[in-house]
């Protein structure tokens, strides 16, 4: 089958940094499902990975985990597809990804696709819906209050890919007020569109800026990225009592600013339930049953922005190097091959 890798890691700028290969096609087995991959989509873990992991032994390590696709076979274990059904997922950091022909997906962490959407349209959702649902309504639990705060929620990055499927999360789901952050005329439009009740910048300091929509110290604070950059903006901004969580990756992160406040810090790796092998794997089928079931009833919208063609080297590399820029809005797509 055809597929795109890397055999060792590196900058994207190598002309090797990601090669067009052919490599067996998988067998499933147990809860697998073999998935015919039509589109995946791209996401910050696809490069932070090629960057720094080292494939094992020199093998062709496949990224990519996001995807949809059609069942063409299962494992004997797998309940509730059949082979033909369309589905979606975020599949396993430790098995191959979806930037091939062929995925192997566990039936657990897969569900039908949104009937409604294409392709492209579908495979944007699956990673960064399971983060921000995890992070806002298991984490934070916004649905809790936090005593004396204001019943609001800031996200940090809103215009990124997880920033732009929880604006429409918390807008469907709750009553919260939701503060995005943006820094460009095109970003800030687009936080707005999605939702937003407010649209501050992350060029400029954080507290002033919610200090002056006269609301109230928000109880909740999501950051998708700079969760050391902006520490002791939110220590200042949050209300005492309040939960903060972040989804970047810094190698160090120095929690006590937050405690003389009381406030409690979480983080969210959406691979953990794949990974750990946890006995309520199940749940982020559940999830992505529920947010095909929100995007059906017109309550959230897909948040794919760019398709970049067919599934090649090229076009993943072009995909890379943008998510790199830290220029992206939403999600970018790659369709067939």
């Amino acid at each position: 089958m055809k597929a795109v890798g890397y055999k060792k890691c590196g900058p994207i700028d190598l002309d090797d940094s990601l090669i067009d290969v052919n490599l067996p096609k998988p067998v499933p087995t147990d809860h697998d499902l073999l998935v015919e991959i039509a589109a995946t989509a791209v996401n910050p873990i696809d490069y932070e990975i090629r960057r720094d992991a080292a494939p094992v032994d020199g093998e062709v390590r496949v990224l990519g985990w996001d995807a949809v696709g059609t069942v063409v076979a299962k494992g004997p274990l797998v309940q509730g597809f059949e082979t033909g059904d369309r589905v979606y997922y975020c599949g396993a950091i430790r098995r191959q990804g979806s930037n091939a022909e062929y995925n192997l997906v566990d039936a657990r962490i897969a569900a039908k696709a949104p009937a409604s959407l294409s392709n492209a349209e579908a495979a944007a959702l699956p990673l960064t819906s399971l983060t921000a649902w995890e992070m806002l309504f298991e984490r934070l639990d916004v649905t809790r209050p936090v005593p004396g705060a204001a019943p609001a929620v800031l996200i940090i990055g809103g215009a990124g890919g997880v920033g732009s499927i929880a604006i429409q999360l918390l807008r469907a789901r709750t009553d919260l007020t939701v503060i995005a952050t943006a820094s460009r005329p095109e970003t800030k439009e687009w936080c707005a569109k999605l939702g937003a009740h407010h649209v501050v910048d992350h060029s400029q300091p954080l507290a002033p800026q919610i200090e002056a929509l006269d609301i109230g110290a928000p109880g909740f604070v999501f950051a998708t990225a700079g969760s050391i950059e902006y520490r002791d903006d939110i220590v200042k901004l949050m209300s005492s009592q309040g939960r903060y969580g972040y989804i970047d990756n810094p190698k160090t992160f120095d929690v006590n600013p937050f405690k003389w406040k009381c406030i409690s810090v979480h983080l969210e790796a959406v691979f953990m339930r794949s990974l750990m092998q946890t006995v309520d794997m199940s749940v982020q089928g559940d999830i992505l049953r529920q947010v095909a079931d929100l995007i059906e009833a017109g309550k959230i919208r897909t948040t794919l922005t760019e398709t970049l063609g067919t599934i090649n080297a090229a076009n993943l590399m072009r995909a890379h190097r943008l998510l790199e820029s830290g220029k992206a809005r939403g999600k970018i797509v790659l369709e067939g091959f």
